[in-house]
């Protein structure tokens, strides 16, 4: 067993090309097409070191928030003197620790600690897993929607869904616009299938900008007729109510898709045994780490449900690859002209820009040991605005 010695935090930051952020958001779920625009865009990273020297980390992506530096700041301090082998135990602890918050800032930890156990051992993350899934199909999943001359009409999303098919992509998602406008969505959906024909999945993901459920019904009943793979977060409930998607089901054919916004294991049984999702959701940021995610995983198999990993990068790729019920790794966010607003850390090739696709649609699972991918730590230093050291 290895104790660990110490944590270190950072936030630091980049510029983001042809982003902005819209008017009411300031999420990376905000950001759209601006030409010629650059956003400061502020990351967060994670190293745990123990007492033999080797180290862990994980650099942040979806779940970067001061909120989540926040938490985490609160939870790394837990760490300090646990055998870092003692992933699960440490999981329980800070499962417990964060009760009475979102849990946001503990899933980089255990992201780190997987990584640890990697580096430890001298295998992939994906060795440590089982993994056996080399290939994942992947969908492009968009921006959303501007008024800048990007993704800016129900014609510029047609184009670009064109565009990625065109690429080699077999699935493709909408991120409408923040307007939440139940017509406007309704005649995207279909214009999309119109262009792309019926050999290309797609999904709708309102990110529940849709103000009503009446808008919900409207929109997915243009799901139904333009067959869509699944309805994710249509409104504003904020994806969190099982009662209410359960009258959606009902009166939909488009499967849902939700539970991204409840954290961890047991709500999301309680979702799904409550009839409120067709999918399941996880993500190894917002689900307390790997840990949570395999117990996610584990739980929709003995329902013999699928469960969709929430957005990119190298942790998702192990869990995706791990798992038999999950169909698509999710390219996000892109968009016409504009990057993935990822961090620019990777010293080995690593990429989920539009482009990170094979000529089959499919990427591939970092190789390397630990989270498999290298980042360039001396970027990190270099460009932090923040560093904390807990010992």
């Amino acid at each position: 067993m290895t104790a660990i010695e110490r944590v270190e935090l950072r936030a630091f930051q980049f510029h983001a090309k042809n982003l902005a952020l819209s008017a009411n958001t300031s999420s990376i779920g905000g950001l759209s097409y601006a030409a010629n625009t650059e956003t400061l865009t502020t990351k967060y990273s994670v190293e745990i070191i123990t007492k033999d020297g080797c180290k862990g980390g994980y650099v942040l992506n979806w779940g970067a928030s001061p909120s989540v530096y926040g938490q985490m700041q609160m939870l790394a301090p837990m760490l300090i003197g646990k055998q870092a082998e003692e992933r699960v135990g440490i999981y329980e602890e800070l499962k417990r620790e964060a009760r009475q918050f979102d849990h946001m800032g503990h899933g980089p930890l255990d992201i780190a600690l997987w990584d640890w156990q990697g580096r430890a051992l001298g295998c992939s993350i994906s060795s440590l897993l089982g993994s056996y899934r080399k290939n994942i199909p992947a969908y492009a999943s968009t921006y959303h929607g501007d008024r800048n001359g990007g993704l800016d009409s129900k014609e510029a999303f047609g184009e670009f869904a064109l565009e990625c098919k065109e690429m080699g992509y077999k699935a493709f998602k909408i991120h409408g616009w923040h307007d939440g406008n139940a017509k406007e969505e309704a005649e995207l959906v279909l214009h999309v299938r119109k262009i792309v024909g019926d050999d290309m999945t797609l999904m709708l993901d309102p990110a529940c900008e849709l103000r009503t459920f009446a808008d919900a019904l409207y929109v997915g009943r243009a799901c139904d007729e333009a067959n869509y793979f699944w309805f994710e977060d249509p409104y504003r409930d904020s994806g969190v109510s099982a009662f209410g998607h359960r009258k959606l089901r009902e009166m939909l054919k488009t499967p849902l898709l939700q539970t991204e916004h409840i954290r961890g294991v047991e709500p999301k049984a309680d979702f799904v045994l409550a009839g409120g999702t067709d999918f399941l959701r996880s993500d190894p940021e917002y689900d307390m780490g790997i840990t949570g995610c395999m117990k996610i995983h584990h739980l929709a198999e003995s329902l013999g449900m699928d469960v969709e990993v929430h957005a990119c990068g190298p942790a998702h790729r192990h869990l995706v690859s791990m798992s038999r019920n999950s169909n698509f790794y999710e390219v996000a966010l892109v968009g016409p002209n504009c990057p993935n607003a990822v961090a620019p850390v990777y010293k080995c090739g690593y990429s989920d820009q539009l482009e990170c696709i094979d000529e089959n649609g499919c990427i591939g699972v970092p190789e390397g040991i630990g989270i498999g991918a290298e980042y360039d730590w001396d970027y990190i230093s270099k460009n932090q605005i923040d560093h904390k050291v807990f010992s």
